[in-house]
């Protein structure tokens, strides 16, 4: 049975049907998958471990993120001084920014229109405590995504403005809102969008147009989230209220003391950790780590983290609950929690937003299961889109990734209420899904979309859905690329070779995400000492090679699955495992561990 599974051949370095097979002969895994050893030029990853100091395999992984000797001290300490662009250089930031300080400084009023994720909210968190350490209090307005959907809407915007609003700030949307941007400048009502998303050619009509990804700007900062082009805009209105002596009889914010805002905005957003990007989540996550922000310290204290904050904290601990409140619960949560100075509110807002995200998880299982079934009947698309029924619109795009995860394609989820479908779409290597859904778009095939080259949202006539369909399975069967599915590692180790030291070192590497994934290593040759079911269908593992040292390894949602069911009846077999090395802390205790992505039983 086992031989079934996987092809491994440790002896040869070719396949059965004679073909170069995968690394370690890894040509089908427990999941499926070829392995593929992350190919490097064998100087450089040599060069960069003598020069900077390094164990040999991790200059191995720093020359697979093609970092070149003369970028590796910056990669391994990057400083904002070093990448930090003047906000100039960005096309309408100057008429944005005097228009901001303008109004800070003849008192009139602000608001912050953003988007319900954890990159709109820390946006509006973000310009909230700037505006606030300016003497100017701003309204955060958040819509709901049952009632207003995604983005600017004309009634809000003019309900604003019979509040007294003189001008908006859009964060995270707006770039393609043009019906509500004509009628809030017909009103007399000023917006200035601040944006990252795909731009069409024609603009919105609005005081300022903010956006690395225009057609019109250079595609140097086109990878920023939301939240870092915010960033950029305080301190170009930083800029502007110092010029025009707004701080001599009044103090200048540091506005360094908000990195921790960008750098959790960044990470949750995907946005390739490159460049000026990885120098705001390395700095910003040491200011995280000062538990400054109330609202941060209160995600921590709830969830128990008692360590330094890394990306993964900030992507799978607090950015959940930061999106449950917009997905599950009530929109605005996430950006009064990051902007609140209340401790005891914090606390308050923490609490309920953990509960919407337990809500959330409920939800997700329910949807995720009737999509798993509804995909398994439509064969191998190149595309899979799914759709339901009175689906919860706040889930489809976890669902989305979830689909990704299982069937290796790009996935379209919508859920579908009256004469429309709500939708949210995640995308493999190869496939640019927000310039595909804007182009349908463009066509009349979607009523709006946007998005970014992995991840997208939309909305779709129901009886132009089939036609949707059509035209993104065309599309993705012209992507040129290889199908199968791959797992790419950096490389091997023996379970005496993934030691705490080498997890300390990798962590210089960090912090993982777009552009940088976490390095993934073979533990070859091991056998399972122990292993159990654990949580909600996770299995707690503990590794041996006959070194006599322990590796303890976790694989997470696999418990049910192929691969889970093998590693449970083992017989006492052994495996090469894929996985990442990383430390543990638990209760003060550091161990390391191996997160289980993959595995291959060994033939001999």
């Amino acid at each position: 049975m086992l031989a079934e599974t996987a092809i491994v051949n440790l002896d040869h370095g070719a396949s059965e049907g004679g073909g170069v097979s995968g690394f370690l002969g890894v040509d089908q895994s427990l999941k499926g998958k070829r392995w593929q050893l992350q190919p490097v030029d064998e100087r450089t990853a040599e060069t960069l471990a003598q020069r900077m100091q390094l164990p040999e395999i991790v200059g191995r992984v720093l020359a697979g993120r093609g970092v070149e000797l003369d970028q590796a001290e910056f990669f391994l300490d990057p400083k904002l001084r070093q990448c930090m662009p003047d906000p100039s250089q960005f096309k309408d930031m100057d008429a944005g920014a005097g228009r901001l300080a303008r109004a800070v400084m003849s008192g009139d009023r602000i608001a912050v229109f953003g988007d319900y994720d954890v990159d709109g909210a820390t946006s509006a968190a973000l310009l909230s405590r700037f505006f606030a350490a300016v003497g100017s209090g701003v309204r955060i307005y958040v819509p709901d995504r049952m009632k207003e959907g995604y983005g600017p809407n004309a009634e809000a915007l003019l309900r604003l403005k019979d509040e007294g609003v003189s001008v908006v700030i859009t964060v995270d949307c707006g770039i393609n809102a043009h019906a509500p941007l004509e009628a809030a400048d017909a009103a007399g009502l000023e917006v200035v969008v601040v944006d990252h998303h795909a731009a069409d050619s024609h603009l919105p009509i609005a005081a300022a147009v903010i956006n690395p990804n225009r057609l019109d700007e250079p595609p140097t900062f086109g990878h920023l989230a939301a939240v870092g082009v915010a960033f950029l805009l305080a301190v170009a209105v930083n800029r502007a209220l110092r010029g025009a002596g707004w701080y001599e009889s009044r103090p200048e914010p540091d506005l360094r003391q908000w990195l921790d805002l960008v750098a959790l905005g960044t990470i949750c957003d995907l946005v390739p950790l490159k460049g000026i990007n990885r120098a705001f989540v390395v700095q910003g996550l040491k200011v995280m780590a000062q538990r400054s922000n109330p609202g941060i310290r209160a995600l921590a204290d709830l969830t128990g983290q008692d360590q330094p904050p890394e990306a993964y904290h900030a992507g799978f601990v607090f950015g959940p609950r930061i999106n449950a409140g917009g997905r599950v619960g009530e929109s605005d949560l996430g950006a009064r929690l990051l902007a609140t100075d209340d401790a005891a509110e914090a606390a308050r807002l923490a609490q309920q937003l953990d509960q919407f995200n337990r809500d959330r998880q409920r939800i997700e299982g329910e949807v995720l299961e009737q999509a798993l079934a509804q995909a398994s009947e439509h064969g191998d698309p190149p595309l899979i889109v799914v759709a339901g029924e009175g689906w919860h619109p706040g889930v489809v795009g976890i669902v989305a990734s979830r689909l990704v995860e299982r069937f290796h394609r790009p996935a379209c989820v919508l859920a579908l209420n009256g004469d429309f479908g709500t939708g949210s779409a995640r995308s493999v290597a190869g496939f640019d899904m927000g310039a595909a859904v804007n182009t349908a778009r463009q066509k009349g095939l979607l009523v709006k979309a946007g998005g970014h080259a992995m991840a997208a949202g939309f909305t779709v006539e129901r009886e132009k859905l089939v036609d949707f369909q059509r035209f993104m399975a065309e599309r993705m069967k012209r992507r040129a690329a290889d199908d199968r599915p791959l797992l790419c590692v950096d490389g091997a180790l023996s379970v005496a070779g993934a030691s705490s030291g080498l997890s300390e070192t990798l962590a210089r590497v960090g912090p993982f995400g777009m552009a940088n994934p976490e390095p993934r290593f073979v533990i070859t040759s091991a056998r399972l000492s122990y292993v159990s079911v654990v949580g909600k269908n996770h299995l707690k593992c503990s590794l041996t090679d006959g070194s006599g040292v322990r590796l303890e390894a976790i694989a997470f949602r696999c418990a049910d699955t192929p691969m889970g069911q093998t590693l449970r009846d083992h017989g006492g077999a052994s495996f090469h495992f894929a996985g990442r090395v990383q430390r543990k802390t638990w209760r003060g205790r550091t161990t390391t561990q191996l997160l289980i992505d993959d595995a291959a039983p060994v033939i001999v």
